[in-house]
């Protein structure tokens, strides 16, 4: 398995590790409830280093933006962020990535970890077809990322930086320092929470890591793995590439209808057009249970004994105290209230369909 640049600080910390796409990543240190509702609370932070950053440089780098993603960056300013989605030729989703505005003609696509090679692969292909005049560079080896997320972030990570945090909005970033080291800092996240996103050069990010655990320790911030970053998105309604997206689904089969200017071309929009015109038969929806037990990637869904679906994403939600999950089903049983059932080692559990995301931060 490949190791990120933290790798011996999570050993340090008796972290459980786990194989995760060929990667050794801490999937708790305490326990993934406890990391969770810290996160809600005060603050945790997440390596991240296993994510992709691939620099797209040069006269035409917008061009080529354009030409491979569905989304506008035409309006897009210098230190804006935006997510967009990457298409294959069939209309589905290799990857939902995020497009950082470094400068005129430079950008920085961060890409998840186990597309990291696909979405390289596939843009540079679009380059050389139609000869735009950029470079691309996958960085990911030389970046190191942070993730701190949780109410207490802002409070956490101001001291360390000259950057005015107050006014750094949501998915945006500037280019600044943390404790002395040249880094990028961001506001998003995909816990649901407020936090940053932190990238400094690999070598670097070790220090970053511990002045960061030093500044939140006194403020109750703790180190949090995969899990918990699991059962957060879920709750806020955030989707994880390869499981709940996969390159046989479509921006218009889950909540990413919004991803996709049809106002301009782009690689993939000829498969979706066809597939809008042929009319959608299911969509990702969210679901709670009524009934007994959790249901977990791939059950079935089912609807007066009928499969009508399967689960993509489901687990106990320790803010809510409930089972909830992510379920693809049958267009017409879609709309939020439908009861549905979750087929459970061989038993129908009552659950219902519910409006997106389950738990909202209040602000």
């Amino acid at each position: 398995m490949k190791k990120t640049p933290l790798y011996d600080k999570h050993a340090a910390l008796s972290a459980k590790i786990i194989d995760f796409g060929g990667w050794a990543m801490p999937v708790q240190y305490t326990n993934v409830i406890d990391e969770h509702r810290t996160t809600r609370s005060s603050a945790t932070l997440f390596d991240i280093c296993h994510m992709g950053e691939i620099e797209v440089r040069g006269p035409q780098a917008l061009d080529l933006l354009q030409s491979a993603l569905t989304r506008d960056f035409s309006g897009q300013k210098t230190g804006q962020v935006r997510l967009s989605a990457l298409l294959n030729d069939r209309g589905g989703i290799i990857d939902d990535l995020t497009v950082y505005k470094m400068a005129e003609d430079f950008y920085m696509l961060v890409t998840n970890a186990t597309t990291r090679e696909p979405d390289f692969l596939r843009v540079q292909s679009i380059l050389e077809e139609k000869k735009f005049n950029c470079v691309l560079s996958d960085v990911s080896d030389q970046t190191g990322k942070l993730d701190l997320q949780g109410p207490r972030s802002e409070e956490i990570l101001q001291p360390l930086t000259p950057a005015d945090l107050k006014n750094l909005r949501f998915y945006y970033f500037i280019q600044t320092q943390v404790a002395g080291i040249p880094t990028i800092i961001s506001r998003s996240g995909y816990t649901g929470e407020d936090g940053f996103e932190i990238y400094a050069a690999a070598e670097k990010i070790g220090l970053v890591w511990d002045k960061l655990m030093d500044a939140g320790a006194p403020m109750g911030m703790k180190p949090a793995g995969l899990g918990a970053r699991d059962t957060l998105r879920l709750e806020s309604g955030m989707m994880l590439n390869g499981q709940d997206i996969t390159q046989a689904i479509s921006p218009l089969e889950v909540p990413y209808a919004w991803l996709v200017d049809w106002n301009k071309d782009f690689a993939g929009k000829a498969a979706l057009t066809a597939i809008k015109e042929a009319g959608l038969r299911k969509k990702l929806v969210g679901f709670e249970m009524t009934g007994r037990g959790i249901a977990r990637h791939g059950y079935p869904v089912t609807k007066d004994g009928r499969e009508i679906g399967q689960v993509t994403s489901g687990t106990f939600s320790p803010t809510l105290h409930k089972p909830i999950g992510l379920a693809f089903v049958d267009i017409a049983l879609s709309a939020p209230d439908t009861e549905i059932s979750i087929v459970i080692r061989d038993t129908e559990s009552p659950a219902k369909i519910v409006k997106l995301p389950f738990y909202k931060r209040q602000k």
